[in-house]
């Protein structure tokens, strides 16, 4: 460990916050604010002190437990730094939202925070154990949120999320107790050098027998359920639209990611072969996420659960990029897919977590204003009572839409771009989904911006000067990575060049 330890830096600073806000009473949403502040800030002085060859770098070592093989391990690169990124823009987001929390103010935010600590160390750990725990540490968090401060069907929205999850958890943990039986490691990298070499399996069969697959299917289970993949998706829909709108911001925004990051730092390098060998029937449910998730939006009235199904169809983009680039690298042409792909599937997590984020956010002014209600058909004309929030609400509902121009565009594209010479049939079924969503984002927009203001919606207030600035920026990244997108590219592709460079399908 040489230098200042940044990342330990980064996952402390929210507890500490945490346990001031504890006691802040109604000066826990300032606490909070300053501490994500400051957490945005130094997540952003790490992405600009990653390595430019794309590895591992910032890292943190210390023996801990080495006979077990625990040692606390951590480091960053383009994936990383790009998450922890994402993951201090949406707390600061969340916070920013919940400015009508007044019940337990103190616990309110501390748990947040907490949640915010949990996501920095689980994109950083690279030891199975101390991952483990972050991992655990967001999900109870989360549960207490939704628990405490959701809607009516909170407690069983609550217990459904922490069922599938922890089942998830249960799919990681035995798999990983498999491997470390037959290593006696813990350590991504050293397990992703024995996976490469083929000495992971060889060790695995020698203790355990011909498992290797299961392993890999336990370890696919878990990461699924956080995505989600279908058919582990059944609790997303109650979760996100039960929640407070701040928490759904960070179920969809950071928590999601997760899961798919898990798939790109632990699976596909500890169990590429495996996972090619399952890759026809992985790319079936990838598929069928997709196209689910968008007729399953198309079929909503609720508008939380219409971006609830919505999420699962744009992750889904991301499951299909990740199992479709699981092919041995034949030549020059099946190099540079893989690399568009997983590009897209990086910047697909990073542009959805903030357009998704947003989009909730957006939601919870209009149920402030309503009185509560978010039905699609329960509005109707609102551009002309409040343009600046028809007006900004719709930029982020183009983007989810992946309008060319904004940020939701790019990741899509590059997806699409690198899925069709490695799987066309299954980039030309996924096409439904690009449709069906274009249809549902264009319904939220007619049936609640426009046509004839219903009279009781005539005085439905404008966003004031407070909530214009705290969307301009939100709003100007995707902008800004819309017209840009290298600036993330440039950072984020060294570490796909190097990641695919030490794969092994």
């Amino acid at each position: 460990m040489n230098g200042i330890p940044l990342l330990t830096l980064l996952i402390a600073l929210p507890v500490a916050g945490a346990v001031v806000a504890l006691f802040a009473g109604r000066h826990a949403r300032a606490v909070a604010m300053l501490t994500t502040l400051a957490g945005l800030a130094l997540a952003l002085v790490i992405w600009t002190k990653l390595p430019a060859d794309g590895s591992m770098g910032l890292v943190e070592r210390l023996a801990w437990a080495p006979s077990l093989g625990i040692e606390y391990h951590l480091g960053a690169d383009g994936l990383s730094g790009l998450m922890l990124v994402l993951s201090a823009i949406v707390t600061l987001m969340s916070v920013d939202a919940a400015h009508r929390v007044h019940r337990q103010p103190g616990l309110y935010f501390a748990l947040v925070l907490l949640l915010e600590s949990g996501l920095f160390g689980t994109f950083t750990a690279l030891n199975f154990y101390h991952w483990f725990l972050f991992w655990e540490l967001s999900l109870i968090p989360a549960f207490f949120l939704i628990k405490l401060w959701g809607g009516a069907k909170r407690g069983p929205a609550a217990t459904q999320f922490f069922i599938y999850t922890m089942a998830g958890s249960v799919a990681l943990l035995l798999s990983f107790l498999a491997v470390f039986l037959s290593t006696g490691s813990m350590d991504f990298s050293q397990l992703a050098d024995m996976a490469r070499a083929g000495t992971l399996e060889q060790a695995v069969v020698a203790h355990l027998g011909p498992v290797m697959t299961w392993l890999a299917v336990g370890v696919l289970a878990g990461f699924a359920v956080k995505v989600p993949l279908a058919p582990f998706h059944t609790w997303l829909p109650a979760a996100y639209s039960e929640a407070p709108s701040p928490i759904t911001m960070l179920l969809t925004g950071t928590m999601s990611k997760m899961g798919v990051y898990g798939l790109l730092r632990i699976a596909v390098p500890l169990f590429g072969p495996q996972i090619a060998q399952l890759r026809t029937p992985l790319l079936v449910l990838a598929v069928v996420t997709v196209v689910m998730g968008a007729w399953a939006a198309a079929a909503q009235k609720d508008l939380k659960r219409v971006f609830a199904y919505s999420s699962v169809n744009h992750l889904g983009y991301c499951l299909l990029g990740i199992f479709a680039l699981a092919v041995p690298a034949a030549g020059a042409a099946v190099r540079t897919s893989q690399a568009a792909a997983l590009n897209g599937v990086i910047l697909q997590m990073f542009n959805h977590g903030i357009t998704a984020a947003a989009l909730f956010w957006f939601i919870a002014m209009l149920q402030e204003r309503s009185g509560g209600e978010r039905g699609i058909d329960d509005f109707g004309g609102l551009r002309k009572p409040a343009p600046v929030f028809a007006g900004l609400m719709g930029i982020a509902l183009f983007s989810s839409l992946g309008l060319p121009g904004l940020n939701g565009f790019v990741g899509e594209f590059l997806i699409f771009r690198g899925v069709f010479p490695l799987s066309w049939v299954a980039a030309t079924v996924s096409i439904l989904g690009l449709l069906i969503t274009a249809a549902v984002i264009l319904t939220v927009i007619q049936k609640v911006f426009n046509g004839p203001v219903e009279e009781k919606w005539a005085g439905f207030a404008d966003l004031h000067g407070g909530e214009r600035l705290a969307m301009a920026p939100v709003i100007g990244v995707m902008l800004l990575l819309g017209l840009l997108p290298q600036l993330v590219i440039d950072t984020v592709n060294p570490t796909v060049v190097y990641l695919l460079a030490h794969w092994r399908f």
